[in-house]
Order: structure tokens, then C-alpha cells, then sequence
């Protein structure tokens, strides 16, 4: 049986992430669009990701973001072998968003 063709990308969420101002904005935003076990995944991957990047052992990560060890494992990996834009994005400060302010 042939595999079903791969959805076309759409860029219209990451065009509407880009309009987004505040860390309060971004909360409710993602709030608003993800179950909260699909947030609450994305941000623990994130954390590993976090932990990883400061050269933390896998039971340090383990302990202090309680993820699995598959889960810290495919963060790894993801940092070594994926895009690199993860490990970019972490490298960077974070902007001035004063500019923002009401």
C-alpha cells in the first residue's frame, strides 16, 4: 500500500508566532492552540534541551524536569544530529521587549 502524500507545510502559525510580543501573549497564545499535555511536552523538551546545552547529566535532567530517559535521550539526539536551530535559538539573548510595554 503506497504511503499517503506528506502535508504541505503551512507557514501560517509560524508567521503568527513571529506577531507575538510578551511572554504573557506567548503563554496564551500556546495556551489557546495546544492541549495542555501537548504544551506541557513541548516545554519539558524544551528544558531537557535547556540542561543539556549546560552539560547536564541525563539523571540530573531526569531528576530536575522529571522526563523520561527516553525523552532526554531524543532531545540529545535532536540537538546532535537535528537543524541546530534549537541549540541556536538557546545560544541567543533574549530581546528587549520594553519596547512593548503598554
Amino acid at each position: 500500500m503506497p504511503r499517503p502524500a506528506k502535508r504541505q507545510r503551512s507557514t501560517a502559525l509560524y508567521e503568527a508566532i513571529l506577531k507575538l510580543r510578551t511572554v504573557d501573549e506567548c503563554v496564551h497564545f500556546f495556551e489557546d492552540l495546544c492541549a495542555a499535555t501537548e504544551l506541557s511536552a513541548m516545554e519539558q523538551r524544551f528544558d531537557v534541551a535547556s540542561l543539556l546545552l549546560e552539560g547536564k547529566v541525563y539523571t540530573e535532567i531526569m531528576d530536575a524536569t522529571k522526563a523520561s530517559s527516553a525523552t532526554v535521550s531524543r532531545v540529545n539526539r535532536m540537538l546532535n544530529y537535528g537543524n541546530g536551530s534549537l541549540g541556536d535559538v538557546l545560544a541567543r539573548p533574549m530581546p528587549d521587549l520594553s519596547q512593548y510595554d503598554d
